[in-house]
């Protein structure tokens, strides 16, 4: 069955950084887009970042651009995002999801989490100030 884990979420104070890990396995990794997503306490869920089965495509949410970078290594079956200059508003917890399609498409609906077939539990991340 397929397992997607997270790690690398803590506390971090305002300002830091974090690198974040997603570990898949049972899923044939390297077609497989990947995405990011993050659920602050109430707030609905929002899709972060994105990349394609490549490392093609990376697209990121306007309020995070310039500061996370998502990347993955397909020969270990591994997504990552780094993230610079946290922000208390993005204390939330962090998930890492996997779909079942190469690439939804540059430009479009890349956080269509109906289209995301596989979840991790999450990681926390909290931000003090």
């Amino acid at each position: 069955q397929v397992q997607v884990v997270e790690s690398g979420g803590g506390l971090v104070q305002a300002g830091g950084s974090l690198r974040l890990s997603c570990i898949v396995s049972g899923l044939t990794f390297d077609t497989s887009a990947m995405a990011w997503f993050r659920q602050a306490p109430g707030e609905e869920r929002e899709g972060v970042s994105y990349i394609n089965w490549s490392g093609g495509s990376p697209s990121y949410v306007d309020s995070v651009k310039g500061r996370f970078t998502i990347s993955r290594d397909n020969a270990k079956n591994t997504l990552y995002l780094q993230m610079a200059s946290l922000k208390p508003e993005e204390t939330a917890m962090y998930y890492c999801a996997a779909s079942k399609y190469a690439d939804l498409g540059y430009g479009y609906n890349e956080y269509d989490e109906s289209k995301f077939h596989y979840w991790g539990r999450g990681t926390q991340v909290t931000v003090s100030s």
